[in-house]
């Protein structure tokens, strides 16, 4: 299995809770004992999304983790054999958050076997276009709406913008458009939606 975790999106205080699954009562609300990501992922895929934003605590139980393929539940005890690849994604400078303090060098050496950098939308403005008919599809299909097309004009000017929140802005702002945009999205909806 490929399991996701978003590590910015879950309160530092829960975080372990989340990846290493807790005991019944371990706290207020953990009426039942629950398993974590790392043991729904047993054979797969562990993607730790935004690893950049993990509490101290929990980067030294995820580098224990890795170190000897075993976890233990918050609140628990005994230590439960785990066999996960583990994929990681930040938008942060990592190397800058070790120098601060915020991220254990340890750890960075331990994921950073086959370092992907993924340019920028800025970077990749040829892209526009594919990923502007691609989201427009899902958008669309997600609605159960008819799948509106766009003009190479409004294309163009999606290519002028600048593009800081990457990926998950321009997804939005095509959303965006998809909703108040006419049935074929044009160089005016851009200009006053996007």
């Amino acid at each position: 299995p490929l399991v996701e975790v978003n590590c910015a999106a879950i309160p530092s205080e829960l975080i372990e809770s989340e990846l290493f699954g807790h005991e019944k009562g371990s706290f207020t609300s953990a009426v039942a004992q629950r398993k974590g990501k790392f043991e729904m992922a047993e054979g797969g895929t562990l993607f730790l999304d935004e690893i950049g934003d993990m509490s101290q605590s929990a980067q030294a139980k995820v580098l224990r983790a890795l170190q000897e393929s075993k976890i233990t539940r918050v609140g628990g005890d005994k230590e439960i054999k785990v066999n996960v690849r583990v994929v990681a994604a930040t938008n942060k400078d990592l190397k800058s958050e070790i120098e601060k303090g915020n991220f254990r060098e340890d750890l960075y050496h331990r994921l950073n076997v086959i370092p992907i950098h993924v340019p920028s939308l800025n970077e990749r403005l040829d892209d526009i276009p594919l990923l502007a008919k691609h989201f427009l599809n899902q958008i669309c299909t997600e609605g159960n709406m008819p799948v509106k097309s766009i003009s190479n004009e409004a294309i163009k000017e999606l290519q002028k913008r600048n593009w800081t929140g990457n990926i998950r802005e321009f997804r939005n702002v095509i959303e965006r458009l998809v909703i108040l945009g006419g049935k074929e999205i044009s160089e005016k909806d851009v200009k006053q939606f996007a």
